[in-house]
């Protein structure tokens, strides 16, 4: 697709310098002299008609980059939201796609976190060809990396959680030549019991009796068909006894006429 827009790209510029050249060399902007009176100013004006305007070269470019498509932005994979109990560990996934593998030696990430929307963010992880983790105060020695760049995951899992890490956790990712860096936001709710379960009763009951009631529809019907096609049996075989009995009468009557 690419190579076809390139070539009528092409065919736009020569057509364009060849109308250029054409309108110069008119008979009512710059006729050329007599060919036994060229001078060095008439082929300087000769060949400069041939250069495309500055016009033409300008649309034909402004064409070209129009036509070359933009750049895909890194596509980063996380849950807008994580309800996780109060005290069990919660793994903060976050993944990407990347037109490019991967370099540890320039591939960069920052995990931070935000407490609230008008709060500042606090970097809790980076990765700089290696892992490092800064142990804020708010998490200590909770937070470790259980990712894996080379595969394109870079989740970090948080144990222990407490009330107080409740917030924001954004996952910043740059992957070069990529030029595109990744983000993506996590809403952290902690839950201080596990939801309740739903009744599934009502469901069970409703089921229940559809399913039962589909049962006996489905038994009278067999029922109606099995006595509709006894009836047609019992009305075949007396229909067969008569046509038998009438046979047998005839070929009676026959044996008595010549007697």
């Amino acid at each position: 697709m690419l190579y076809v827009s390139l070539k009528y790209i092409c065919a736009f510029f020569f057509l364009a310098s060849n109308h250029s050249s054409l309108v110069a060399l008119g008979p009512s902007n710059h006729p050329l002299p007599h060919p036994t009176r060229l001078t060095s100013q008439s082929l300087k004006m000769h060949r400069d008609a041939w250069l495309p305007r500055p016009a033409f070269s300008l649309t034909g470019l402004s064409l070209f980059f129009s036509l070359v498509p933009p750049g895909r932005s890194m596509e980063v994979t996380v849950p807008t939201t994580l309800n996780v109990l109060n005290g069990s560990n919660a793994r903060l996934p976050c993944t990407f796609n990347s037109c490019y593998t991967v370099n540890h030696k320039q591939f960069s990430l920052n995990w931070t976190y935000q407490e609230c929307s008008n709060c500042s963010e606090e970097m809790f992880l980076q990765f700089r060809m290696k892992i490092i983790n800064l142990k804020l105060e708010r998490f200590r020695d909770r937070v470790e990396f259980s990712g894996n760049p080379s595969k394109y995951d870079v989740s970090v899992t948080l144990r222990n959680v407490q009330l107080e890490d409740m917030g924001t956790y954004n996952c910043y990712i740059m992957n070069p030549p990529d030029r595109h860096r990744g983000h993506g936001r996590i809403q952290l709710q902690v839950l201080m019991e596990e939801p309740p379960e739903r009744d599934s009763t009502v469901a069970v009951i409703v089921g229940a009796s559809v399913g039962g009631f589909l049962a006996v529809v489905i038994l009278v019907l067999m029922v109606v068909k099995c006595v509709r096609r006894k009836k047609e049996q019992k009305l075949s075989a007396d229909d067969l006894k008569t046509d038998e009995e009438g046979k047998t009468d005839g070929e009676g009557n026959t044996d008595d006429g010549p007697k």
